[in-house]
């Protein structure tokens, strides 16, 4: 069940001219909700604004659109106790044909959905994930940023069936690890920590950015940097993020095993402490 806005009205329907629906041409940010606030508004706020300058898209006020999203979370009839928010910028409907209308302005639509909490089980034992056929393909000028052409992520996806896998990871073509479908990766070797670097595809999440400045301002070092698979196989420890469920540790992908260590333990804690209430074990 959702709900939607644009303009401080609930809609059900988008113009067929829209160059969101015709070429992806936009970004978006999907929101946790908690207790009827929006979490880490202001590092999504900052993702959108660098994603519209790069795409060459008008940016919304962040007042105004903070407005429209209360205004949104108010009028829902969702319970926004705990939900999620998709927020979505698109360029604005003109004539068929990939230029843009001269005049730059862009459309945003806000979206309020259901949401529900991860299993409490996934956190304390881990999840299941599986290697992906599908890659990433490298493509630097929309590195990092959350764009609306997701059909990489709706491929791997379509890729297994089985409900005990809760994600897919996925690499680029030379075998690096880049992120998973629905979240980025992190991979423990002893005492270090290290992520993929983000700078020729991928989107650089905003609970990814939130673990590193936490880990960060707690003494924790995390090298941003090239993961071959083999790397990802022989870690000690693995674990994802993402904007709703926060942070889960991962103990399988296909037939390796991992456990749930005292690092990923201790990131655990320290996220909780930073105000993600999904890793209060």
């Amino acid at each position: 069940m959702s709900t939607w806005f644009q303009n401080g009205q609930a809609v059900d329907a988008i113009p067929l001219d829209s160059r969101a629906l015709h070429y992806g041409d936009g970004l978006f940010e999907t929101i946790a909700i908690r207790d009827r606030k929006a979490r880490l508004w202001a590092l999504h706020v900052e993702r959108l604004r660098s994603g519209c300058e790069r795409l060459g898209i008008e940016a919304p006020d962040e007042d105004v659109l903070g407005k429209q999203l209360a205004h949104a979370l108010q009028s829902s009839t969702v319970d926004t106790q705990y939900a999620l928010a998709k927020i979505i910028v698109s360029a604005s409907s003109g004539r068929r044909g990939y230029q843009r209308p001269a005049d730059g302005r862009a459309e945003f639509l806000i979206g309020i959905f259901e949401a529900v909490p991860p299993d409490a089980e996934l956190l304390r034992h881990g999840v299941v994930t599986r290697s992906c056929e599908t890659i990433v393909a490298v493509q630097p000028a929309l590195a990092g940023i959350k764009s609306l052409n997701r059909l990489e992520q709706v491929l791997a996806r379509k890729e297994w069936q089985d409900p005990e896998v809760f994600e897919g990871l996925m690499c680029d073509a030379d075998g690096q690890l880049i992120c998973g479908t629905m979240s980025n990766v992190f991979v423990i070797h002893g005492d270090s920590v290290s992520t993929p670097a983000l700078d020729r595809c991928g989107v650089a999440g905003v609970m990814r950015r939130h673990v590193l400045d936490t880990l960060s301002a707690n003494g924790v070092t995390v090298a941003v940097c090239d993961i071959a698979w083999d790397r990802v196989l022989s870690a000690d420890e693995v674990f994802l993020t993402n904007s709703q469920f926060g942070v889960l540790p991962v103990r399988a992908c296909d037939e390796q095993q991992w456990q749930v260590g005292s690092l990923s333990r201790k990131i655990l804690r320290l996220m909780a402490q930073a105000g993600i209430e999904e890793c209060v074990a």
